[in-house]
């Protein structure tokens, strides 16, 4: 077993929001497992990995912000080859007609080792409402 799972897992999470805020479609390409499903924050839509690059890729929609919130941050492992993320954001991001949608929410990210790295296989965003933010 890896000896600081903890530690790439991390990486592995902020790597996936950096990608976002970089529209970076080929980091992104590396880090999300060929099952990757996504449950969208803005309406509980859920993509598949396909769907989700070419909304990325297209410009449907573009990461203007995204804060994490490290010292929330709450990562499990599940043997040797799952981990799971749990945390906070606030983010804003826009539609390819330029809507801007702001949100803050609590995320869940799955990962898998495939022996050279972690890749996210499942990713949910459930809204906060405006004024229940706490740890």
């Amino acid at each position: 077993m890896n000896r600081w799972p903890h530690a790439e897992l991390r990486t592995a999470d902020r790597s996936f929001f950096q990608a976002l805020l970089d529209g970076d479609v080929e980091e992104l390409d590396q880090l999300l497992a060929d099952q990757f499903l996504i449950v969208e924050v803005a309406g509980g839509s859920v993509h598949d990995r396909a769907a989700f690059l070419e909304a990325v890729g297209s410009g449907a929609v573009s990461f203007d912000d995204i804060e994490t919130f490290p010292a929330e941050t709450v990562i499990r492992l599940s043997g040797d080859d799952a981990g799971i993320v749990v945390g906070r954001t606030a983010m804003s991001f826009s539609d390819s007609e330029g809507h801007v949608t702001a949100v803050s929410s609590r995320y869940t990210h799955v990962f898998e080792s495939n022996g050279s790295g972690w890749r996210l296989v499942s990713a949910q965003g459930t809204r906060i409402p405006s004024g229940q933010v706490s740890p």
